[in-house]
């Protein structure tokens, strides 16, 4: 007994150990539990916190550890929805998000003004404050969606945008509502908060990305890459509410700043997902249910009054925002119910508000009570309201998504089966391996863990003790980059009489439908990529055409002079007639995956009559492709004037007497050596028919 006679175990717990492992416990178990139940994980970790909380069995304080791991999970949230958007559909439906926007934030507006002056009686302005409460809203179940598969589903979309307009309304009515309660509205007040926001929009939007581009190109360390991305979200967050916004929107700023530079298929975007799916988010949610005080039931009846008023209203409210929504862009029930299931939920915003209210003091009565702005029955309604609404947006968002998540994978399974991607990347070099498998991981459909392959092929001539020891090196170097990405890669070694014989081999031995290999030469040292291989010789080399001479294809030949998330725009140079090409449909398929797994700009050069079979007909393509007439093959070095500093170019090939073959194309590595030798490249070589035994460039 002396043994443990130290130990502190009296309640709450003080012992900072034995905290982290019980929220670790209740992190663990939750999902194992509650899923028997049928309970949404989230409100499984929300009602865990108020039975641990201080109004609860009083295990855990709702102290600064526990605010600081919750609002940096609340800060997640909205970093994540900004991450996850899809940017060409969001720009496509941003006026759906401000129309979507308008209706959750005037309606429960109109509900909540009516109902405080005229039910509860109160003052104009604490009525008006009030309605902010009602039209705020939290993106609490937004992990749901994510989780689902269903992120960038138009709804959500519309969800996410709205979310961030009501609540930069609501907020900014509060600060409002404040000066003038308070007197401190003058003329100064409306520039001086006109031009805080503009400016903390204007440095998160425009000078973030900048920022982070120029990080990404200089620095390759992975802890140093998430670390430098979890300050950016907190610098956005704390230039907001300098602004006088809440620091919600500045992290969601930060999201869609950093968008395009954080691939969803990328090592990154994995590890942050990670992270905070595991950690933060999980205590944000946790340190909610510790404000449930479930003695507010049974205090007074003025407050279960309100809270019932507020429950019931907003419930409505948001509900008829939705079903404006639905009616106005034609949307489904089940979107319907995604939508009002993802702003049905009040916390952050909510909570700021009411504790701004509850703290600004108008006077005092006769008997020296003081009279606030909002009353303690708003605040503890409040509390109430943030339960029952965190629930209703639980469940209604859970069964919402889950149903569009069933007919996408009924849809999916009523087309023609697709032929599954196997890619293989040829690895010579462990320095390369990373951005092979990060090329290879954007050219295929999203969040599919298997399908890559990595070859590392030996000669059978050589008689090296130590180039199996070299060979698996190489190998695990190739695994660890795929395996950042939440992406499985099988290891392959093959001694064989040649390199090319191997690579073939492994074609026809696994069905690869893709190669991704790197060029011969060595390039000049770029900062982030040293000894990257690049086109620095005449030809793409003698492996490379042998491979091109055995196999059928689709091929990738990339000389990567900067990390691929640092390329703002993909130039693919189409030749003529390339549309008669027995593999065109699939190499286009790969550019749309492109463009949708990495969110750079896409830019098709191609001959007019050849625009017509890839511009799509009748059929959504995304909004970051865009394609120019382009027919001067005989000219390609005039290219120079189109291109600009981080980009790609890309030539789609072909092989010798082919339909497609342009004579020029045999000049084209050394345009890449003399002409555009500080950019990244690609040599796309597609499937053609006819007999693969004949000659290539």
């Amino acid at each position: 007994m002396l043994l443990f006679a130290h130990i502190n175990l009296t309640l709450p717990l003080e012992d900072p150990i034995l905290k982290f492992l019980l929220i670790l416990v209740i992190i663990l178990a939750a999902p194992l539990l509650l899923n028997k139940l049928k309970i949404p994980y989230l409100l499984g970790l929300i009602i865990a916190g108020a039975v641990i909380g201080p109004h609860g069995l009083n295990l855990v304080l709702r102290d600064s550890s526990i605010i600081l791991s919750g609002t940096a999970g609340l800060l997640y949230i909205m970093f994540l929805s900004g991450l996850d958007m899809d940017m060409s559909d969001f720009r496509r439906n941003s006026w759906r998000s401000l129309i979507f926007g308008g209706y959750t934030f005037c309606v429960p507006l109109a509900f909540g003004i009516l109902a405080g002056y005229y039910i509860l009686g109160f003052p104009i302005y604490s009525s008006i404050l009030l309605a902010g409460l009602f039209a705020s809203q939290t993106l609490i179940a937004y992990p749901i969606v994510s989780k689902l598969g269903i992120a960038r589903d138009k709804a959500v979309t519309i969800a996410v945008g709205g979310t961030v307009i009501t609540d930069t309304l609501a907020l900014l009515l509060l600060t409002v509502i404040v000066g003038m309660a308070t007197g401190n509205v003058d003329d100064m007040f409306w520039w001086r908060l006109a031009g805080s926001v503009s400016l903390c929009i204007a440095i998160i939007v425009f000078l973030f990305p900048l920022l982070a581009h120029w990080f990404f190109k200089q620095v390759s360390d992975n802890v140093s890459q998430y670390i430098f991305v979890l300050a950016m979200v907190f610098l956005g967050a704390y230039l907001a509410h300098m602004a006088g916004l809440e620091p919600i929107i500045g992290a969601f700023l930060s999201g869609l700043a950093l968008n395009r530079l954080i691939p969803r298929t990328s090592p990154l975007m994995n590890r942050i997902e990670f992270v905070g799916n595991a950690i933060f988010i999980p205590f944000f949610l946790i340190g909610v249910g510790m404000l449930i005080d479930y003695r507010a039931f049974f205090r007074d009846w003025e407050s279960l009054e309100v809270a019932a008023i507020m429950i019931v209203l907003i419930t409505a409210a948001k509900f008829v925002a939705a079903w404006f929504t639905q009616k106005t862009f034609r949307l489904s029930p089940d979107q319907r119910t995604v939508i009002f299931g993802l702003s049905s939920a009040h916390v952050a915003a909510t909570l700021a508000a009411v504790m701004v209210g509850y703290n600004i003091i108008l006077g005092h009565t006769p008997d020296g009570e003081p009279i606030r702005l909002l009353s303690e029955s708003v605040l503890n309604g409040t509390i109430l309201m943030i339960l029952a609404t965190c629930t209703v947006s639980t469940f209604a968002t859970q069964r919402g998504a889950h149903n569009i998540a069933m007919r996408s994978a009924q849809d999916t399974g009523d087309r023609q089966p697709r032929q599954e991607d196997h890619i293989l990347i040829p690895v010579a070099d462990e320095r390369t391996a990373d951005e092979l498998v990060w090329l290879s991981s954007m050219l295929k459909r999203a969040k599919e863990p298997n399908g890559l392959y990595a070859l590392h092929a030996i000669d059978n001539k050589v008689e090296d003790p130590n180039v199996e020891k070299r060979a698996q090196k190489i190998l695990d170097a190739a695994a660890t980059a795929a395996a950042a990405g939440d992406i499985y890669l099988q290891e392959l070694m093959r001694y064989d009489v040649n390199i090319s014989n191997a690579i073939v081999s492994v074609v026809r031995e696994r069905n690869i439908t893709d190669i991704v290999m790197g060029m011969h030469h060595a390039s000049p040292a770029v900062p982030g990529l040293t000894g990257i291989p690049g086109a620095s010789g005449p030809g793409i080399g003698k492996m490379a055409a042998d491979v091109l001479a055995q196999s059928n294809v689709t091929t990738f030949i990339y000389n990567p002079v900067q990390p691929l998330n640092t390329i703002k725009r993909h130039l693919i140079v189409v030749p003529e007639k390339a549309e008669q090409e027995a593999g065109f449909q699939m190499w286009q398929r790969r550019i749309r995956r492109l463009a949708e797994n990495s969110g750079a700009r896409i830019i098709v050069f191609a001959p007019e009559a050849t625009l017509e079979y890839l511009r799509p007909k009748g059929r959504k393509h995304p909004a970051n492709i865009d394609f120019v007439p382009f027919a001067q093959w005989d000219d390609l070095p005039s290219l120079e004037h189109d291109i600009r500093a981080d980009d790609c170019l890309w030539f789609v090939m072909s092989r010798r007497d082919r339909v497609s073959y342009n004579p020029v194309m045999s000049r084209i590595p050394a345009y890449l050596e003399h002409f555009f030798s500080g950019y990244s490249s690609v040599l796309l070589y597609p499937v053609q028919a006819g007999d693969t035994e004949s000659r290539y460039i």
